[in-house]
Formats: C-alpha cells, structure tokens, sequence
C-alpha cells in the first residue's frame, strides 16, 4: 500500500510515493510551460498546464511503481486561480500569486474595510497578490471574463473539477483568499459584500483530510491509477510542510526553502498581536484540525533560477543538473564576503513591508566580480532575509532556537551555513527534503485510517538527517555586512517610489 502526495508548486508539480512507514518509493516532476506576462505587473498562464503536469507526474510515478496507490493528496502554492465557467472549464488564464496588477483594488480594499478588520479576520493583510484584489480588477478591466466566469478556483479545486468531483478547498488554502474567516472556517460576508461578490463564486471550505471522492474509470486512465484509488483534499503547501517536518505543537519551527522561503510555527489559536501584525505576518488555519500556523516569509529561490536561467549555456542545459551547477559554482567562492549585496526581491517583498514595488538590487559589482562571486551574493541575501525573518516571527510566537528544514534550498551547503550563522538557529535537516509532499501523505494516511492520528503519522514517517550549527565565527565575519545590507534595503525608498509612479 502506498500514498501518493502532490505538490502544486509555483513553478513545477511534483510527485512522490510514499510507502506507509516514510520511504520514497519514487519522485518525479515537470516544470510548467513558461508563465506569460503581457504587463511587466502579470504573471498568468494556461489552466491547462496544471492539469497536465498533474497527469504527466501520476501517470509516471504509476508507470514504475509495483505498488498500489491507495490514496492521492494534492497539495498547492497559495493565491494563484482560475475562473472557471459553470462546467468547470477555464474562461481565462490562471492569474499566479506573483502577479502584482491588482495594486489600486488592493488599496481600495485595506481603505474601505480597514486594514486591521482586515487582518483580526483572516490574519493577511492587504496585496496584490491575493485571489480577491484580483478578482475585482478583472469585473473592472476584463468585463468578458467577469460574465462568463461563475466561480474563482484555487488550483487544487480546480484539479478536483476535472477529475469529476465536487469544487472543494481545505481551511488552509482558503485562508490564502483574503477573505475567509480563520476562526470561523467559513468565507467572510461581510468581506464578500465590500466586494460585491458572493460565497457560491468560490469553492466549499472543507478541513484537510476530508475526502473528496474516488476516481472513476475515466479519470483513473488520465492519471496511470487505478479506479477507485481515494482523493484526499490535502492544503496550502507551507502547512504540509510544517507537518511533514513535525510542527504541531508551540515551540517547533519549519522552514520550507524553495521560490518563496517561509518560516512557520504553530499555534493553538492565530497570532492576532500586535508584533505580527506590524510586520505582516500571515496567521491562519494550519492542515492539523485546531491549529493555526504563523509565516514569515520573503522571494528566495527564484532570484537563484533566474540567475542560473541567465548564465546557462547549452552544455549546463543538456549535460549538467541544477545541483550539479550550483555546486560547481560553490566550488568557486570565497571563504569572506563576496563583496556584492543581493536584494532577492524579483517578486518584491514580503514581511515586514509586503512592498510589490521593490525588485532585485545587485550593488558592489566591480571588473573582477565574478559568477561565483553573484552566486556567493544571492546566497548572502537570502540568509540575510532569512535572519530578518527568524527575528520577526521570535517577536511574535516567542523565542526559539532550532529550525527544521525542507526543499530545495538544502542542497547548498553554503547556504544553509550562512542560513545558520545570520540566524543563530541550528538548521536542522528532514531526511526527505519534500516536506509538503510529506505533510500531504500524512493527510491521506489520516483520512484513510492507516494513521490514528496526525501526530501518529509524523512519528512513523518523519525522520531527520544532518544538523547544520551556527558558526559564531561566520557570523562575526559577516556583521558588518548585514549592518548594510540592512542600510541598502532602506537607502532604496525613494528609487522604489520613483518606479512606481512610473509604471
């Protein structure tokens, strides 16, 4: 028996198969087709491409897989949708949760409903990149859309559609809406109706775990599974990933490092106060029935992809993986500073300020500044974000010292150094890296009674690797250059409001 767990993530699904006790039985991934900005401020792309990445990676994994999937969870990226029609079937682009276009209807909203109704409502506070300031730009600007449209679907709902089950959304991805109630675990009306919009327009809020249904004859051909196999409504990926690294309780931290980097604690109750909410830190519903996680997060590994994008030539893109690359790249650096400062802001950022405006900053480059030497730089800003990040989230849940860790980002281990040293948190490893998809099979063996509980599931499946120590020398070396970094973030104002007016 064996559990299939999904990750819908940002820029590639990925599939993986777990045997009951935690093994990897087998992975796979596609990365989606390019995503489409007709505006430097939007990101979209075809619906379709979700549905097809989600078949590609089922129907391989079944290909080679001797044992039968029990249960499928699908897990997903917040924020990103899909009008869909009253048939299901998209009547636009999937809007991405980096698309920044809905700045003036995100603004409307935080001035109408107020910013802290807002917040002690969902736990978020107003952007851009949330589903609802979107859907209010396209009823204004893309009226043709706005008319054949009957409901707005996070991705997951959307794959539950054509599959040919019922529209449904766990608390955790709803909470990425902008308008659900995190206490209530219902859609807000009062929210709904600033909005002028209505419940059935979205899909039904359900907890994570609950089953969405078994595949028929014909969906089980589309994805290489067997009719019958159990649906899992699994849930926004940061919460899987805190759960399949072990965060249920208060006082455990996960990190998940991947295109966004996000620290997460939990929580019996939101962390309403007022540190989170003066760094806008996101508390909402966790996947563990009566938890709730706090976030702190910023753009992380996109600045890496769009570096190694740049620097590729055609014997890296045939012949050489990307660990294989960055590897060979961290073979290059230095052992001090590199001597450049790397703002990882291509999506602009997140805590504290959540500015869209802001964007990516390399300064210091000189004649002899190397690719090694930008590569060291990112590296160097990113821990710098994730320290900034480590001391936000401390100020609102309370101190720690231990970070679990999960993603892509593990594979550097200069990065996970400079993570630790920035820090002063001992970074430590789950042996599997994928810890949504982990979270989301703990889900499934939940809801299909092979686990008694969510904690029994992260006792027989969890298991963690390497730790990797804050090194005080490390971290002495670098204190002046976290000193300005900080100054150069704050320096940049007024070169972020002079492009903003312009666009």
């Amino acid at each position: 028996m064996s559990l299939l767990a999904i990750d819908m993530g940002t820029s590639s699904c990925k599939a993986v198969l777990f045997s009951e006790d935690g093994r990897v039985l087998n992975h796979k991934s596609c990365t989606y087709a390019a995503a489409k900005s007709p505006h430097p401020t939007w990101a979209e792309m075809p619906a379709e491409n979700f549905w097809y990445a989600l078949s590609k990676v089922c129907r391989e994994v079944s290909a080679e897989s001797g044992d039968a999937v029990k249960a499928l969870a699908i897990s997903s990226h917040g924020e990103t949708f899909v009008p869909v029609d009253q048939n299901g079937e998209a009547v636009g682009p999937a809007i991405l949760n980096y698309d920044n276009r809905a700045t003036a209807e995100s603004e409307w909203l935080e001035e109408t409903f107020g910013r802290r109704a807002l917040f002690d409502i969902t736990g978020l506070s107003a952007h851009p990149m949330y589903p609802i300031a979107k859907i209010l730009w396209i009823k204004r600007h893309q009226p043709q859309i706005w008319s054949s449209a009957k409901r707005f679907l996070a991705v997951p709902d959307y794959l539950l559609t054509q599959l040919g089950m019922p529209a449904l959304i766990d608390y955790s991805l709803a909470s990425r809406s902008l308008a659900f109630d995190i206490r209530k675990h219902e859609w807000c009306e009062d929210i709904l109706r600033v909005c002028q919009l209505e419940v059935d327009q979205f899909a039904t809020p359900v907890p994570a775990g609950h089953i969405a249904g078994e595949l028929s004859l014909s969906a089980a051909a589309d994805l290489g599974l067997k009719a019958g196999t159990v649906v899992v409504v699994s849930g926004h990926d940061q919460p899987c990933a805190a759960l399949g690294s072990g965060v249920l309780e208060e006082g455990r931290i996960s990190a998940s490092l991947g295109t966004y980097e996000c620290l997460v604690s939990a929580s019996s109750a939101p962390a309403l106060n007022e540190h989170a909410f003066t760094a806008n830190l996101n508390t909402y519903c966790h996947v563990v029935p009566d938890r709730y996680v706090t976030l702190a997060y910023f753009p992380s590994g996109i600045m890496l992809e769009w570096f190694l994008r740049l620097i590729a030539s055609r014997d890296d893109a045939t012949q050489l993986s990307t660990h294989e690359v960055c590897s060979r790249l961290e073979a290059d650096t230095r052992d001090e500073p590199s001597g450049l400062f790397v703002t990882p802001h291509l999506l602009g950022t997140c805590n504290p300020d959540f500015n869209p405006k802001a964007s990516g900053v390399i300064a210091g480059i000189r004649p002899n500044t190397s690719r090694a030497d930008i590569y060291q730089g990112i590296l160097e800003g990113i821990a710098c974000e994730f320290g900034q990040m480590v001391e936000l989230l401390k100020a609102a849940v309370g101190d720690f010292s231990a970070v679990h860790v999960s993603g892509g980002g593990v594979h550097s281990p200069l990065g996970l150094k400079l993570r630790a040293a920035f820090s002063n948190c001992e970074l430590r490893m789950t042996r599997c890296a994928e810890a949504v998809c982990m979270g989301s099979a703990i889900l499934a063996g939940v809801a299909i009674g092979l686990y008694r509980s969510h904690e029994d599931g992260v006792k027989k499946i969890l298991q963690l690797g390497d730790t990797i120590q804050p090194a005080r020398t490390l971290r002495d070396s670098y204190k002046i250059y976290r000193e300005q970094y900080r100054l150069l973030y704050s320096s940049l104002a007024p070169v972020r409001c002079a492009i903003g007016a312009s666009n």
